[in-house]
């Protein structure tokens, strides 16, 4: 046994000696190759040319099921935050409508909303953006190929053009940013035929009329808020709970403002077929899980949110032995963005554990970079990053949720202080502000310790912003206390909190 172990430390050593030779001696056409064009890819890329790397980038498109297609800048520019955040803007600008009457607005007739218009505008900022990244890229020496890359092996990327003509290029790195596509229910009759998803929702010429979203997660929430707010009659069908990983509280008072705001939801169902009717309405059946009661209704579309799928398949990974977690598909990865196969790195969505939000991957992307060239040996910090679910009412969040600091701390172990709070902006238009709620957990013992802070309200993640700083430098609930406050504001009533859940007082703001 130890000469085996013996002899397995040898061929660790002549096999590291032998990619180091390589290294040093072999002549690449890429410094680094980045598969993928997203936000985080491209960030990585640019990043490693202005470090004096030569650089490519490769990034290819498939058509969604439905034919949607897009240009470079990946899920966030194309079918992601920008045009989500545009069509949210769009429901809140209805809203405001509403509520300018009772500022003395004076409106005449009732007000409507016409999609093709929002649709053409939303699309043509999208194709600036495409045009805006391939300028960049061009100014910054980053070669853009249009193709599809999967690995020959460490440092060999085989390319593949739409035409089918094949490239091949080298590099000392390659860094695989390729992200994820949103999944199918493969096992439900009618749902790929009859459904569209997110790659296709913001693409659509035509309004999609009455909508069934299936799903609930934050895709499924923003979706379907935006499109009652712009009038449309929508049902989320929800097969157990809603924004699974966020705080669960927070997560009712999104839901609970959702269907006070005219969303419905199909809650504990789950959808058994969708059928095409003559009319060109698509026919849901779908069972009650609670009482095995079925259930049926028309709609004019089918939006699945049911997660989202790496994009691994194609890449020709197994070939290399880059370990993947079998369950996800996702790649696993180390501190520093390394898989198990040496020169070959991945970030973004496409890694095991990582949090699929955009900026997480854009800064990811940079470090790795500035990693590769030398520059530094920063790893990324994954704790404690923000991010906001931009539902109706915006819940913003930072830290973890009240029960996972319960789980980590124990119930003794943590100090939930908590608000019900009423933006100005909802008084004279006398709006609801049921679900305004702000909640701070704390370690108990010491000094405090800020470990997560919840927000539902007017502009959740600007708010939110604000407080992730604090985070970084260890803010305590006395840090909060010392506070000035901007007045008024919706904001200044997180540092104003004092009232515990443990307490059991009345946590309601009163006075201005």
């Amino acid at each position: 046994m130890a000469a085996l172990c013996r002899g397995r430390h040898r061929w660790k050593r002549t096999n590291c000696l032998h990619v180091l030779i390589r290294n040093l001696t072999v002549k690449y056409d890429y410094d680094l190759v980045v598969i993928g064009g997203g936000s985080g890819g491209l960030a990585c890329s640019k990043e490693a040319a202005e470090l004096g790397q030569k650089v490519a980038v490769l990034d290819y498109v498939e058509p969604s099921v439905k034919g949607t297609k897009w240009g470079i800048g990946g899920t966030c520019v194309n079918v992601g935050c920008i045009p989500k955040k545009l069509m949210h803007q769009a429901a809140l600008l209805g809203a405001a409508v509403k509520d300018a009457k009772k500022y003395g607005w004076q409106i005449p007739g009732p007000i409507c909303h016409d999609w093709a218009t929002m649709a053409e505008a939303v699309q043509n900022h999208v194709r600036s953006l495409n045009w805006g990244h391939r300028v960049q890229l061009q100014d910054k020496k980053v070669k853009y190929l249009n193709i599809k890359g999967s690995l020959v092996d460490e440092h060999t990327i085989r390319g593949l053009t739409k035409a089918g003509k094949e490239t091949i290029l080298t590099a000392k790195n390659i860094v695989i940013a390729t992200g994820g596509r949103p999944k199918y229910p493969t096992n439900i009759p009618g749902a790929i035929d009859h459904g569209i998803t997110s790659d296709d929702i913001f693409w659509l010429k035509k309004s999609p009329g009455k909508t069934l979203v299936v799903g609930a997660s934050y895709v499924a929430l923003e979706c379907a808020g935006f499109l009652t707010g712009i009038g449309l009659d929508t049902t989320v069908m929800v097969r157990s709970i809603a924004l699974r990983g966020f705080d669960q509280q927070m997560a009712g008072l999104v839901t609970d403002y959702m269907e006070a705001y005219g969303t419905k939801f199909a809650w504990k169902c789950v959808p058994k077929r969708v059928d095409k009717l003559s009319s060109g309405a698509f026919q849901v059946t779908w069972t009650d899980t609670q009482t095995g009661d079925e259930h049926m209704d028309t709609y004019d579309s089918v939006l699945w949110a049911v997660g989202r799928a790496p994009e691994t398949k194609t890449l020709g990974l197994d070939k290399l032995g880059v370990q993947l977690n079998n369950q996800t598909g996702k790649i696993i990865v180390g501190a520093d963005e390394s898989t198990s196969v040496p020169n070959i790195y991945a970030f973004g969505d496409i890694g095991e554990g990582r949090p699929e939000l955009t900026p997480t991957a854009i800064k990811a992307g940079k470090l790795l970079a500035r990693r590769l060239a030398g520059q530094t040996k920063e790893l990324m910090n994954y704790d404690n990053v923000a991010t906001t679910v931009f539902t109706p009412l915006e819940y913003g969040c930072v830290g973890l949720s009240e029960e996972e600091a319960e789980k980590r701390h124990g119930e003794d172990g943590i100090e939930v202080y908590h608000a019900f709070y009423k933006p100005l902006e909802f008084t004279v238009s006398e709006r609801d502000a049921s679900q305004c709620y702000i909640k701070v957990v704390c370690e108990r013992g010491g000094d405090q310790k800020i470990i997560g802070l919840h927000f539902t309200g007017p502009n959740a993640g600007e708010v939110t912003q604000g407080f992730a700083l604090s985070f970084q430098c260890g803010a305590t609930y006395s840090h909060l206390l010392k506070t000035v406050g901007i007045h008024p504001t919706s904001a200044e009533e997180v540092v104003k909190v004092n009232i515990t859940k443990r307490s059991g007082l009345d946590a309601t703001v009163t006075g201005c």
